[in-house]
């Protein structure tokens, strides 16, 4: 069986995106995009309904509706970091390199993703293979998920539990944190699309089964983040 990636057949991250991908693929990229997608979209509605609790002044509901978010989150969270983990193993296996585009930090609203984005950015600009610039931004894109997921999380159990010595900072660290997990979740599509593009046919069902085993292989815990501190607040939220 031929493993080796194919030669690219457009020359950027756009041309890829407007591509049209064979059957089997398309139908690949939708199922997980279709995944993703309702993942984000079930923890969109619920902060929503929460902050709306609370700009109506329903403070105790906005509570109430904030302690199912921890969870929501974590799913997003583990549908992002399985398919990133994926991408990455496959490319380190048969050296699959997709085009890339550079993160850029204002797409990002935590101090922390900015800063990632810019750190991403500096090192794309001295590696020398393609390889290694597909991995720093895969490697990026799994951290600021994961950190953000988890400060995401700590915040919204603080108002949940009623224990936070400053709701309105973790409300700003909920709709900060969405924020950009949904700018990972369109990176991570946009990458996705790409990756596939130039992913021989033959192995896209080992790709599918990598995915499902990460996701299957879930962390008994968080990602990493330690609880968030009163003295760390506005530095998650980039204030």
């Amino acid at each position: 069986m031929n493993t080796r990636a194919p030669s690219r057949r457009y020359d950027s991250v756009q041309q890829d995106w407007r591509a049209f991908l064979p059957e089997a693929k398309s139908c690949f990229f939708h199922t997980h995009a279709r995944e993703l997608e309702h993942a984000y979209l079930m923890l969109s509605v619920s902060l929503d309904e929460a902050l709306g609790f609370r700009q109506r002044g329903h403070n105790v509901k906005a509570f109430r509706a904030a302690e199912v978010t921890p969870g929501l989150c974590d799913l997003l969270v583990l549908r992002l970091r399985s398919l990133l983990l994926s991408m990455r193993q496959q490319t380190r296996h048969f050296g699959v390199v997709p085009n890339i585009a550079p993160l850029e930090a204002t797409n990002f609203r935590t101090e922390h993703g900015q800063r990632a984005a810019r750190f991403s950015g500096l090192v794309t600009r001295v590696l020398l293979s393609e390889r290694s610039q597909f991995m720093n931004k895969i490697s990026t894109l799994q951290q600021i998920v994961e950190q953000v997921g988890d400060w995401f999380v700590d915040a919204s159990q603080h108002l949940g539990h009623g224990d936070s010595l400053d709701p309105s900072a973790c409300w700003r660290i909920l709709d900060s944190c969405h924020f950009d997990l949904n700018t990972c979740l369109r990176e991570t599509l946009v990458l996705f699309k790409s990756f596939l593009i130039v992913l021989p046919e033959e192995q896209v069902d080992g790709l599918d089964f990598t995915i499902r085993g990460f996701f299957r292989s879930r962390p008994a815990h968080h990602f990493g983040a330690p609880l968030i501190h009163a003295r760390r607040i506005s530095t998650v939220a980039g204030k």
